[in-house]
């Protein structure tokens, strides 16, 4: 059963880069899609990127996030690069076996999210 974790939060001054990680800690032998989500203080949940056979971004990240995978280390990165403070938020990751998916319902097993503040 997938389990994955979120690491690699933090503060960071806007124009800055931080690079976050989802690890699936249950090592199955299963290709999942991950997706990244975030939500911030008062909003709904909102979708980043997902990787399955190929990528696709929001429009809010796109040519600033690069999300990527190591199959050999169970592990999907989120790089983030030109913060800006709109990006604060709760990150979350999130697999799926249903192939490409861009929605919260489309996504059965969550991580527990990792804080990215964008303040100067």
């Amino acid at each position: 059963q997938v389990q994955l974790e979120e690491s690699g939060g933090g503060v960071v001054q806007p124009g800055g880069s931080l690079r976050l990680s989802c690890e699936d800690s249950g090592r199955t032998d299963r290709t999942y899609t991950i997706g990244w989500f975030r939500q911030a203080p008062g909003k709904e949940r909102e979708f980043v990127a997902v990787i399955g056979g190929t990528t696709y971004y929001a429009d809010s990240v796109k040519g600033r996030f690069t999300i990527s995978r190591d199959n050999a280390k169970n592990t999907v990165y989120l790089q983030m690069n030109s913060l800006k403070p709109e990006d604060t938020a709760v990150y979350y990751c999130a697999a799926t076996l249903r192939g490409m998916g861009y929605r919260t319902t489309d996504f059965g097993s969550w991580g527990q999210g990792t804080q990215v503040t964008v303040s100067s």
